[in-house]
C-alpha cells in the first residue's frame, strides 16, 4: 500500500492539533502483527489524548485510539494467522504506541485477543475498553460479595457514559433488580431507565460531603467518575459493602475519613483495564461475548474518522451518551 488514513496528533509549543492525514506504514510503531482495522471506539481517555497536557500521549506525533478490532494481514507469530479476526485494547496503544484511529495498526502479538465466536468486529468495539472495564468492575464487586440472590442495592455513577451505560445493561441482563443510576441532568433520567436502572438518583441529592458516616443506602457502588461523587458515596455504603473505582472524570482527589472502613468494613476496589495480563483477557472477553453480551441493545452511535472532532467535544463537555464507535 502507498498510504492510508489515520488521525494524527501533533504538538506545538502551547497546543496540540489533530486531524485525518495520509500516512505510511513506517509511521506505525513496531510490532509483529499488522492489522487492518475495521472498528475503533471513543473513550474518555481518547478525549484526553487530544488535549494539551492531557496526560495520555507521551510523544508526538502520535496516532491515538486505545481500542481496535480488525483482521490480521501480516504476522510473524505462529499463534496467529492471516485473516484472523482480533481485538486489542489497552496496554500502551494510543499512548506511546500508535493506536486504533487508523486504517492499519501494528502491535505486539502479546496484546492480541482472538475475537470470541459470539461477537462481530463491530460488537467488540461496542464494548471496547469501556465494556472491558465494566466487566472488570462487576467481577471485582461479585468477588467481594455482590450476589443476585441477596438482591443488593447497587448504584452506578456516570451511568449514561461509556462504562456506566454498559455496566447498567450488564447488571440488568444477568438479573440484578435493585440498580440505581446516578445522573446530573433531567434528560439522562429516561436514558438511564432504558438501560436497566430501576431508580434514578440525581447528583444533587447525594447530600453533604463532610459527614464521616451517613445513612447506609447502598450495598455496592460501581463508580466510574471519582472525585466528589465518590467521596459523598463512601459514607453511604452499607456494612461489608464495596465500591469499585475506575475513572477520574469527576476529579482525582478523594475526601474521606477512616470511619467507613473501620466501623463498616467497606472495601475500595481499584479497577485497571490497561495492564490486565493477556492470559486473563480471553476469559473476560468470553464472559462479555456470552452471559454479559448486551451489544444488540446498547446505546451506540457510529461515526467515521472525519466525524471524530464533534464527538470528542461532546465527551469533553459532558454531553456524550453511551458508546460511539468509529467505522474505519
Amino acid at each position: 500500500m502507498d498510504s492510508f488514513k489515520a488521525i494524527v496528533v501533533k504538538e506545538n509549543e502551547d497546543s496540540v492539533q489533530y486531524g485525518v492525514e495520509n500516512v505510511l506504514l513506517n509511521s506505525l510503531s513496531d510490532g509483529d502483527v499488522l492489522i487492518k482495522v475495521e472498528y475503533s471506539s471513543i473513550n474518555y481517555k481518547d478525549m484526553l489524548a487530544v488535549q494539551k497536557n492531557g496526560g495520555v500521549i507521551r510523544n508526538y506525533p502520535m496516532i491515538p485510539g486505545i481500542d481496535l478490532s480488525g483482521t490480521i494481514v501480516q504476522t510473524s507469530d505462529n499463534r496467529y494467522t492471516e485473516g484472523q479476526k482480533v481485538v486489542v485494547t489497552g496496554f500502551d496503544m494510543g499512548m506511546t504506541h500508535t493506536g486504533g484511529f487508523a486504517e492499519y495498526a501494528r502491535v505486539p502479538s502479546d496484546w492480541i485477543v482472538p475475537l470470541p465466536d459470539n461477537l462481530t468486529l463491530k460488537d467488540a468495539m461496542v464494548f471496547g475498553t469501556a465494556g472491558f472495564t465494566a466487566a472488570l468492575s462487576i467481577m471485582a464487586l461479585e468477588k467481594n460479595g455482590m450476589d443476585i440472590s441477596h438482591n443488593p442495592r447497587i448504584i452506578v455513577t456516570g451511568s449514561t457514559g461509556g462504562v456506566g451505560s454498559i455496566a447498567l445493561q450488564m447488571l440488568s441482563k444477568v438479573g440484578y433488580k435493585n440498580i440505581s443510576a446516578l445522573v446530573r441532568k433531567d434528560h439522562q433520567e429516561e436514558v438511564a431507565k432504558s438501560l436497566g436502572a430501576t431508580e434514578v438518583v440525581f447528583a444533587s441529592e447525594l447530600g453533604e460531603q463532610n459527614k464521616p458516616l451517613n445513612k447506609q443506602k447502598f450495598d455496592f457502588v460501581l463508580d466510574t467518575v471519582g472525585g466528589e461523587v465518590a467521596s459523598k458515596l463512601i459514607p453511604q455504603i452499607a456494612y461489608g459493602g464495596s465500591m469499585s473505582m475506575c475513572g477520574n472524570a469527576g476529579g482525582m482527589k478523594l475526601t474521606s475519613t477512616v470511619l467507613p472502613f473501620i466501623l463498616r468494613g467497606i472495601n475500595l476496589l481499584g479497577i485497571d483495564s490497561v495492564n490486565v495480563p493477556i492470559q486473563n483477557r480471553s476469559y473476560i472477553w468470553e464472559k462479555i461475548a456470552n452471559e454479559w453480551n448486551i451489544s444488540k441493545t446498547s446505546l451506540v452511535n457510529e461515526i467515521t474518522l472525519n466525524d471524530l472532532p464533534g464527538t470528542i467535544e461532546a465527551v469533553k463537555n459532558g454531553q456524550h451518551l453511551g458508546r460511539t464507535i468509529i467505522k474505519v
